[in-house]
């Protein structure tokens, strides 16, 4: 903010003419001042210097002095030194000034030391803003980030922010920190500490801060810059919260891991059980279609209508036992690859709904991971099953997108639609929410778009390196 410019014409006229009346007794004055603060710590006692009349007076304007107060106002909050012990300095500086003009331009010094505490109430306030900001991101980084390193990259990125490092990282460590490192450290260049240093080198000064026992805070400067108080405060608490944050993404890494493991061995079975179903029990049923046909051939006139019932019977169940074993494993997926068998099931709803059903698959879909083809097969499966049941859509689009970074599968139908929460919510082996889950784990999402009357819209985001 310019606090200069809510001065009037007059009021900067009067404000220069205390400024020069200030400049031949400024000496004096600081001298004074000096006497006051004299138990302040030295970096106190150079803040408090600079947010003074007699400081004003040595500038050429105004705006370059309320510039100098915002500066140092928030090096004096970093330096836990409170608001209120600032302006009662400030106001016996005032007195000084009075004594020493003898009761002149009174009116000015009470403007300029009235916008000079504007000015520090908004350097404090900045300082608290911007700590409740980096909380805020960190949060917010955590429940973004897909795994650990994009966590540690995000939550870096908003620490050399928060403390305007040119640059810095989270480093993960084997084991407890030994030594230096176990401290939190100043480092400055080309002193034997610099080798402690993992991120990037060639500046001025680097903070190093112990994460517990999991990682260490490593910010770089290009000024000398040793921290301040209230830094080192928030750094703590930061450090603290950045640990919270690496243990649960260990922990959800390790869960996804074992679900991931879990649903390899739930595909395995499935698979296992889907070859038992064809290799025993399909081809006993296609043994017994062959002799229902063979003892019709044979059978007297009256009982041929009882045993062409009992042989279509036998091939419903084996139509049936065949999209039961189709849907336990996707042989389709493993003997036609993806784009093949993504046609083959929209030619199935082609055959058994009378909606006009729209492909478009690109050719590269061989170069898909075999996790992911496994996760974009399922999903079109439970969305056009869905559209087969529940659906009564006249048009049906099937899209598949690959970039050199993403795959995207989507399912759009313009049918009845449904409540997605109640969808979402249904206890299915392989519905809508065991999908969301299935994405999840290679990182990817499942996005379901729908409301009664409005269709329905299923969109699969899976990263390429999943």
């Amino acid at each position: 903010m310019n606090h200069s410019s809510v001065l009037t014409a007059d009021g900067r006229r009067h404000l220069r003419l205390l400024l020069r009346a200030l400049s031949p007794v400024r000496g004096q004055l600081t001298r004074q001042f000096r006497q006051h603060v004299r138990q302040c710590p030295s970096d106190v006692i150079r803040a408090l210097l600079a947010i003074t009349p007699a400081a004003a007076a040595r500038l050429r304007t105004l705006d370059a002095f309320f510039e100098q107060v915002e500066y140092q106002g928030r090096r004096l909050a970093k330096l836990n030194v409170p608001l209120s012990e600032v302006n009662r300095i400030l106001t016996v500086f005032s007195r000084d000034i009075d004594t020493a003009l003898g009761g002149r331009h009174a009116p000015a010094r009470e403007q300029l030391h009235l916008l000079t505490t504007l000015a520090l109430s908004g350097a404090y306030f900045d300082v608290r803003e911007s700590e409740a900001q980096t909380f805020f991101g960190l949060y917010h980084a955590e429940a973004e980030a897909g795994n650990l390193d994009d966590l540690l990259v995000r939550l870096a990125r908003i620490l050399a922010r928060t403390f305007h490092a040119r640059t810095g990282g989270i480093f993960l460590l084997g084991g407890p920190p030994e030594g230096k490192l176990a401290r939190p450290q100043y480092v400055r260049r080309g002193s034997r500490e610099e080798s402690l240093i993992e991120c990037p080198r060639g500046y001025a000064s680097y903070w190093s801060y112990p994460v517990r026992d999991a990682a260490v805070i490593q910010l770089a400067f290009r000024e000398h810059y040793p921290w301040l108080p209230r830094e080192l405060a928030l750094l703590e608490a930061v450090a603290e919260r950045c640990y919270e944050a690496i243990q649960r993404a260990r922990v959800e890494g390790d869960l996804r891991r074992l679900q991931a493991a879990a649903r390899s061995a739930e595909e395995e079975e499935r698979r296992r059980i889907g070859r038992e179903l064809h290799d025993e029990a399909a081809q006993s049923l296609l043994l017994l279609r062959l002799q229902l046909e063979m003892m019709q051939r044979d059978a007297p006139p009256e009982l041929h209508p009882r045993l062409e019932q009992t042989r279509l019977i036998a091939e419903r169940t084996i139509d049936e036992l065949r999209r039961t074993i189709s849907a336990l494993s996707p042989a389709q997926l493993e003997r036609l690859g993806l784009e093949r068998a993504l046609r083959q099931l929209a030619g199935r709803l082609r055959r058994l709904h009378p909606a006009e059903v729209r492909v478009r698959i690109p050719a590269a879909t061989a170069e898909i991971a075999q996790p992911a083809q496994q996760v974009i097969y399922r999903v079109a499966q439970e969305s056009l099953n869905n559209i087969l049941k529940h659906s009564q859509a006249t048009r049906v689009n099937l899209l598949l997108n690959s970039t050199d970074k993403n795959i995207r599968l989507s399912v759009r139908d313009n049918g009845a639609g449904f409540r997605t929460e109640a969808a979402l919510g249904k206890p299915m082996s392989f519905g809508l929410a065991g999908m969301r889950e299935r994405a999840a784990l290679l990182g990817g999402k499942l996005e379901v778009r729908s409301a009664p009357g409005r269709g329905a819209t299923v969109t699969l985001d899976l990263p390429r390196a999943s």
